[in-house]
């Protein structure tokens, strides 16, 4: 290998993994998502930027009925409850580089779905358009 392509390999895996994004959502195996109508996003303690009202907001856009608060329990029965983590960068301005939402049994907690969405500052997107991206992962087929 020559002296410059030496140089240049790591040049270019350096650029390459500054462009990457991954996305995906993992299902419990059985998990029906079609029968969950009614969700509560419960907020992040350390959450100071509305992340779970973007996701009520998404959720609600997307024809379900969501609501939210900072209660481990909502006021009134639904079909799942939806925790979520949001990961923040600085590259000139604060950006979000992940969000991982779990939509969890709202008796046991247990968990029935992940997703989860990760981009990197020269593909960045808006927190909301990360919120759609995953929330559209996750219902995949499963929209009612």
């Amino acid at each position: 290998m020559s002296f410059v392509m030496r140089l240049l390999l790591p040049v270019l895996a350096l650029s390459v993994s500054a462009c990457a994004s991954n996305l995906e959502a993992k299902r419990v195996p059985g998990t029906d998502l079609a029968q969950l109508k009614t969700f509560y996003v419960q907020k992040l303690p350390a959450d100071g930027r509305g992340v779970e009202q973007m996701i009520a907001d998404r959720l609600n856009l997307m024809g379900f009925r969501a609501s939210h608060g900072s209660n481990e329990t909502p006021s009134a029965a639904v079909d799942a409850i939806v925790t979520y983590q949001d990961k923040w960068m600085w590259d000139i301005t604060m950006y979000m580089i992940q969000l991982d939402v779990q939509i969890r049994d709202p008796q046991t907690r247990m968990l029935l779905v992940n997703g989860q969405t990760m981009r990197t500052s020269l593909i960045r997107k808006t927190p909301e358009g990360m919120v759609e991206e995953v929330l559209t992962e996750i219902f995949k087929g499963g929209r009612p």
